[in-house]
């Protein structure tokens, strides 16, 4: 992209990108929202996270030779969740460079995290049609290198249900259950009380969440929490 004096965040973004793009119009419709025109970053949203889940799940599968297919998922859903993408956007000041209808602007739209999350995938689209799959592998990888890096073991990855019922099977021990004992809160907050009874523990383990399934997981991850401390 080539310099724009008159658009200083506009230009620093192409620079911290990295990538001339050979037609403006793609970048500057990535990061246009639909609250601005008809012509937004809807359907190169569509494409760019199409080329990142196939970028990102090449790379794992060259990184991690000996992951099964269950591991190499969970690696790629922690690289390509909204929140990782987001944070790409905000060391990209992506924010700044967005279009956005007054209603969003109002509302404070360029800070939020599926805006941001959905912008930057535009931008992988728009320079994937501008430059090949290869110009939009090699930004892609250059940007995901610091989360790669960081990439937390395997299993820290599973949900407390899962590590909880790994590590007791591991050990021939008689799985949990899981029961709702009671729902606290008003009826448009309400907040599920699940016990995890697990024959091991002397106690029962209660956990909350704003659903059943929250619920059961903090249940499960002070069960897991408990047995690990006391090996």
């Amino acid at each position: 992209m080539a310099p724009s004096s008159s658009n200083p965040p506009l230009e620093r973004l192409g620079s911290t990108l990295d990538y001339a793009f050979h037609d403006p119009r793609l970048l500057e419709t990535a990061l246009t929202h639909r609250s601005v025109a008809s012509d937004n970053y809807e359907r190169l949203e569509f494409l760019g996270d199409a080329v990142l889940e196939h970028v990102i799940s090449h790379e794992l599968f060259h990184r991690y030779p000996h992951c099964k297919e269950g591991d190499l998922s969970r690696l790629r859903s922690s690289l390509v969740k909204g929140e990782t993408l987001a944070e790409i956007a905000q060391q990209l000041a992506v924010g700044d460079c967005l279009k956005l209808g007054p209603g969003e602007l109002k509302s404070g739209g360029f800070r939020r995290t599926s805006i941001l999350a959905d912008a930057i995938e535009a931008i992988f689209g728009a320079i994937s049609l501008d430059g090949g799959f290869d110009a939009a592998r090699v930004v892609i990888l250059r940007l995901y290198r610091p989360c790669f890096d960081s990439l937390p073991e395997l299993d820290q990855l599973k949900d407390p249900k899962t590590r909880l019922q790994e590590f007791l099977q591991s050990r021939k021990m008689p799985l949990p259950s899981y029961q709702i004992v009671r729902e606290e809160g008003s009826k448009h907050a309400r907040i599920y009380v699940v016990q995890c009874e697990i024959p091991v523990l002397p106690d029962q383990i209660e956990g909350k969440g704003s659903s059943r399934r929250k619920a059961e997981q903090a249940a499960a991850e002070e069960a897991f929490r408990m047995l690990t401390e006391s090996e």
